[in-house]
């Protein structure tokens, strides 16, 4: 499909970026100016803004949402001999990062109405051995913190959020990045707050976590030639860090507007329900930020998903799959020993979940052009 055949892209970031587009020029000039392409001026002060704006006390930004789960749980002096629970329903970097520090990775399945980790699940597979819980605020959707705080105190465990996808996310009082000891952000250009390539940021209230997470991304050093620890190179490049800080005063806007195309979805897809097509659940009110719309083509449904996705893309309706594979049945992790069945919720979903097109500036006749055509196949 060309693009001039695309009535309704997956994702347009060009109605994001064109209004601001002086403010981006600006701070891009700023950094070429000044010439402190690493470790800038720009980082630092993105990192306060956004910590605060998140409502904690410190960030570091790094070279990818991948090594904030990485670095940050190293910086949790978690490691080798740790058990670390996470959902099967999950972008693989979620376990990427557990796996990178030498932690033992165990899946558990999710809820089947929101696809956030289950809990219950969760407290069936604590040992002596679990140190720490990472939730994944998928879709824009935060975990229960009270339930998570109620779970990690009965257990006695560390909450390391994965917050890829939920930039100011709010639930039950809190901030995404605000419950547990640390958690991870990515700042992939999709994403609710994205960069212009790859960046990510763990998030603290803890400054000596915050401060080992800053000798970490640098070599393991803070002071030149000197390295107190194993680290590696994973610096928030100075020029991103500029960029995500001229973006950062309209996300709160951007969300809004996503949450405004959401109900939209939820309006006029409820009458599609009894024909097997059920939107994701929202547990958060106006704190569910919409980084993906998310409906089921359950089994009562007269269309596959693929034969539904195949009909939205001949009429120039492009849609995504956030995930098709759960995180035990890839290929590359078959050496941990879970197998097809043990997680049946998450293979479910990821038999049914199709994501809609979901961005700042998507308009209302947009939205009802989808609905109408998921509606016309039916």
């Amino acid at each position: 499909m060309n693009q001039a055949t695309v009535r309704v892209p997956f994702v347009d970031l060009n109605l994001q970026h064109q209004p601001i587009q002086k403010q981006l020029e600006a701070a891009i000039n700023g950094v070429l100016s000044k010439g402190d392409f690493i470790l800038g001026k720009a980082v630092a002060d993105f990192e306060a803004a956004f910590a605060a704006a998140s409502g904690t006390a410190y960030g570091v930004g790094v070279a990818s949402g991948t090594d904030a789960i990485a670095l940050g749980l190293q910086a949790c002096n978690i490691g080798i001999g740790d058990e670390v629970i996470l959902p099967a329903n999950t972008f693989v970097a979620t376990l990427i990062g557990v796996l990178k520090v030498g932690a033992k990775p165990i899946l558990v399945d999710c809820d089947p109405h929101t696809a956030l980790i289950d809990l219950e699940a969760a407290a069936k597979v604590v040992t002596a051995k679990t140190k720490a819980i990472i939730p994944v605020h998928l879709y824009g959707q935060m975990v229960s913190p009270k339930q998570l705080l109620d779970f990690a105190t009965s257990h006695n465990l560390f909450i390391f959020e994965d917050a890829a996808q939920a930039h100011l996310a709010e639930r039950e009082g809190y901030k995404a990045g605000s419950v547990g000891i640390a958690a991870a952000f990515s700042f992939y250009p999709s994403k609710n707050l994205g960069a212009f390539g790859d960046g990510g940021m763990l998030l603290t209230k803890n400054l000596e976590i915050s401060q080992k997470m800053a000798r970490l991304r640098n070599y393991g050093s803070s002071q030149k030639y000197v390295h107190e620890e194993p680290g590696t190179n994973s610096r928030l490049d100075t020029l991103q860090a500029a960029i995500l800080l001229a973006k950062l005063p309209y996300l709160a806007q951007w969300n809004s507007d996503r949450l405004t195309i959401a109900r939209q979805y939820d309006t006029e897809l409820a009458s599609l329900t009894s024909a097997g097509i059920i939107p994701m659940q929202n547990h958060s009110d106006t704190g569910h930020v919409y980084h993906l719309y998310v409906m089921k083509v359950d089994e009562s449904c007269r269309l596959q998903r693929q034969q539904i996705q195949e009909k939205l893309l001949a009429a120039g309706i492009q849609t995504g799959i956030h995930y098709p594979i759960p995180c035990h049945l890839q290929p590359a992790y078959t050496y941990l020993g879970y197998q097809q069945g043990d997680f049946p919720q998450a293979e479910k979903l990821a038999g049914q979940i199709l994501s809609l097109p979901m961005y700042p500036g998507l308009t209302s006749s947009q939205v009802t052009a989808v609905v109408s055509e998921i509606a016309a196949n039916l």
